[in-house]
């Protein structure tokens, strides 16, 4: 199920948007990039609707996953 950001408290947000950005396997290229820099990217892509937050009931987990790989029968 979708959770529409603006409806986390900012502070949950910004500790989502940081837990994510540090995960095991969120490569950034060959360059070092900040968090800062890394949490700004996901809520820029959060905002435009790119990314969207992604709750599985089933397994209890949140994930941030690309808008056009969710099913359209969501």
């Amino acid at each position: 199920m979708i959770i529409p950001f603006q409806q986390l408290d900012p502070d949950t947000l910004q500790s989502l948007l940081e837990e994510y950005a540090t995960r095991d396997g969120t490569d950034y290229g060959e360059r070092e990039v900040s968090l800062v820099d890394k949490v700004a990217s996901l809520r820029r892509q959060l905002q435009s609707g790119e990314v969207v937050i992604w709750f599985e009931p089933g397994e209890e987990s949140v994930n941030l996953v690309l808008a056009r790989d969710i099913p359209d029968d969501v």
